[in-house]
């Protein structure tokens, strides 16, 4: 008889950005006041995105939308660090990770509408359809990992959901493939406190949610999902490691939804304000302004040159969406199935 321990393990949490624009040099990636800037300007441009994303439901101009706000640096601190060859695997709540991408702003419009062309990606951009089933993305990607083991083709797979996904089958059945066959790909957990209206504590017993990558048998971490800084490294690490056959990892950003779950929802009928004011004082761009202006970078004439400037690039993306012709019948149809059966092509043909 023996009572020995058999294993222990350990997780730990990444911050190098405060909210008081403060950082930890040692820890600190090597970015470019280039690269900083462009990061700063990705953020504002989803977030003016965001708010008119969000005007426009109100008036009727577009269909339910899912607000970001707060979640701006997870997006583009983890998108900075991809390459062009790697593959993404969104949910429904990756404005950012589009926008940073390249994804036409138009068309990012025109899907919120209900117009089912704007999930045509253009052939420039590995990025596969929005995923509004929550948590159906993370077995295709890591389907598609698998696809790169065996073409021996060295890139990276990522995937994006939230705290709710954790929660069903999907996100289980996913992480025990990657880790059984030591996959490529990095699953990015935005962790904003709520699924819909169900929090944190009622979806999970454990301390963090990267500690659930443990029983997969690979690496998990949490980050300061608030923090660009952080994201980017630990994206940027886990993205290497995946190319040079280390295997999965799972990154949980800790951050917060400080808009509703989308324009269907009232987030006010589920949480307190003092809550909302709690996180939004962590706010991601308020915290790298102050960084920025640190090291001369930014001013307050200079986040209204950006915004405004910004502006101008999203009115004109409402305008030339809302130029678009509608949808015709037939063009149901496109996308739908490689060879369309006997039945659908004349179904399809105009009558």
């Amino acid at each position: 008889m023996s009572d020995e321990l058999l294993a222990s393990f350990e997780v730990r949490r990444l911050s190098i950005l405060n909210e008081f624009g403060d950082v930890d040099q040692a820890l600190m990636p090597q970015l470019s006041d280039a690269d900083m800037l462009r990061m700063y300007e990705a953020m504002v441009l989803a977030r003016i995105f965001d708010e008119r994303a969000v005007a426009l439901q109100r008036e009727g101009r577009l269909g339910t939308y899912p607000p970001i706000t707060g979640q701006e640096a997870a997006q583009i601190g983890s998108a900075f660090a991809f390459s062009a060859a790697d593959w993404i695997f969104p949910s429904f709540r990756e404005t950012g990770v589009h926008l940073l991408l390249g994804y036409p702003i138009p068309q990012l419009l025109q899907y919120w509408t209900g117009d089912e062309r704007a999930q045509k990606v253009p052939e420039r951009l590995n990025i596969f359809p929005f995923c509004v089933s929550v948590g159906s993305q993370i077995p295709h990607a890591v389907g598609a990992a698998l696809a790169a083991r065996y073409r021996r083709d060295p890139i990276a797979v990522i995937t994006y959901f939230g705290d709710g996904a954790t929660s069903k089958g999907d996100f289980h059945e996913g992480f025990n493939m990657a880790g059984v066959f030591r996959l490529p790909v990095v699953f990015i957990c935005q962790n904003n406190q709520w699924a819909i209206s169900v929090p944190l504590k009622n979806q999970t017993a454990s301390a963090s949610l990267a500690q659930k990558a443990i029983a997969y048998g690979f690496e998990g971490l949490q980050v300061d999902g608030n923090d660009v800084f952080a994201v980017y490294r630990a994206t940027r690490q886990a993205l290497d490691k995946a190319r040079s056959g280390g295997g999965p990892t799972f990154i949980e950003c800790l951050t917060y939804r400080m808009a509703d779950h989308t324009t269907a929802d009232d987030a006010g009928r589920y949480r307190s304000a003092e809550e909302v004011a709690a996180w939004r004082a962590r706010d991601p761009i308020l915290r790298l302004e102050r960084f920025l202006a640190s090291r001369g970078l930014w001013s307050p004439e200079k986040g209204s040159e950006v915004k405004a400037r910004l502006t101008a690039i999203i009115d004109a993306a409402v305008q030339e969406m809302e130029a678009m012709p509608p949808p015709g019948p037939a063009e149901l149809f496109e996308g739908t199935l490689a060879t369309l059966s006997p039945r659908q092509a004349e179904q399809r043909k105009v009558r």
